[in-house]
């Protein structure tokens, strides 16, 4: 999953991104809200982390003219600020949830990961496919009663691909959501997992659909 961080504390920009990256996020930072404004706005994102307290523009006017274009993008709200009246402001201007600083990193990445379960609609952590099931939590994926083990961008080519099984799934849309904005490698970094997944996996479990993309298949 693509994330953007909306962020001017640049050592807890920094520190967040690359925490989330080891998770397994594609992560992009911006340090003002207009940037994010325009980065969010580009729709590529499954998710935004804002601060509230901004350059530019702040938090609340960010989400409120995402909103107002019409993007859903979940939105995730830090703020230095605590007080109920500044939870239900960001959430009047359409955040999907808040965090108060000084907050825990575990449960920043629980929130993300509940609030991109929302967004796929799925309340459980667990994609099942077939005989191949991930928990997107634990980061644990099982075919049958064996445990596979994926390293970590692995395990987020083969969960684009679990989030859209049966759906083909192009080699551009793994790339988006997979590496990060800065990414200017060789887009057959692609075929370089998928080849790896199939080792792994089984060589019937990702179809190629010659021209589109790759269709996981449930074994």
């Amino acid at each position: 999953m693509r994330l953007l961080i909306v962020e001017d504390e640049k050592r807890l920009a920094i520190s967040l991104a690359r925490g989330l990256t080891a998770e397994g996020f594609a992560v992009d930072v911006v340090h003002d809200g207009l940037e994010g404004l325009h980065r969010a706005s580009e729709g590529a994102y499954d998710l935004v982390v804002l601060d509230i307290m901004l350059p530019g523009m702040n938090g609340y006017r960010v989400c409120a003219a995402l909103r107002a274009a019409g993007h859903e993008v979940p939105i995730l709200m830090l703020t230095a600020k605590d007080g109920e009246y500044d939870e239900a402001e960001g959430l009047d201007t359409g955040a999907d949830d808040y965090l108060t600083k000084p907050f825990s990193y575990v449960v920043l990445v629980a929130r993300v990961r509940a609030l991109l379960r929302r967004r796929s609609g799925s309340a459980s952590p667990v994609v099942t496919v077939g005989a191949l099931r991930m928990d997107t939590s634990a980061r644990r994926v099982h075919l049958g009663e064996a445990e596979i083990v994926l390293t970590t961008k692995e395990f987020a080519v083969l969960e684009q691909l679990a989030l859209r099984a049966g759906q083909v799934v192009s080699k551009a849309q793994i790339l988006e959501h997979v590496w990060d904005f800065a990414y200017d490698g060789d887009p057959n970094i692609v075929e370089v997992y998928v080849s790896a997944l199939r080792r792994k996996l089984g060589a019937a479990a990702i179809r190629t659909v010659r021209g589109a993309g790759y269709r996981l298949e449930a074994l």
